[in-house]
């Protein structure tokens, strides 16, 4: 904390400052049930899909559509599914793609 402080200082910024560079989104998760979770591949940390092939390249051009949107999809460790994390200005808007995304997914690998 003290090097917290001493940054805040040296930048002349106060707590609130520094508070406000964070702003808590609306977020959506959804879990697709798919034939094979394991068709997905993931890379940085989970947040890039590298297979299947196309998948990424799907969720990039949805996410353009949402102010503040951010999605990204990963297999879970636990069940025979495939989790989606949406972000997006509005509840409605993380929702949607979040929907949007999951379809895909479904498509990709096959709902099951």
């Amino acid at each position: 904390m003290l090097l917290v402080e001493a940054v805040l200082q040296h930048k002349r910024w106060s707590f609130q400052n520094w508070c406000d560079l964070y702003t808590d989104l609306p977020s959506k998760q959804l879990k697709v049930k798919v034939k094979d979770r394991t068709a997905i591949v993931t890379t940085d940390a989970e947040r890039k899909v590298c297979q299947p092939s196309g998948l990424q390249e799907l969720i990039d051009k949805e996410v353009v559509n949402y102010s503040h949107g951010r999605c990204f999809v990963r297999p879970s460790g636990t069940e025979d599914v495939v989790r989606v994390y949406a972000e997006a200005s509005t509840v409605e808007a993380a929702e949607s793609l979040a929907k949007s995304v999951a379809r895909h997914v479904e498509r990709i690998l096959g709902f099951c």
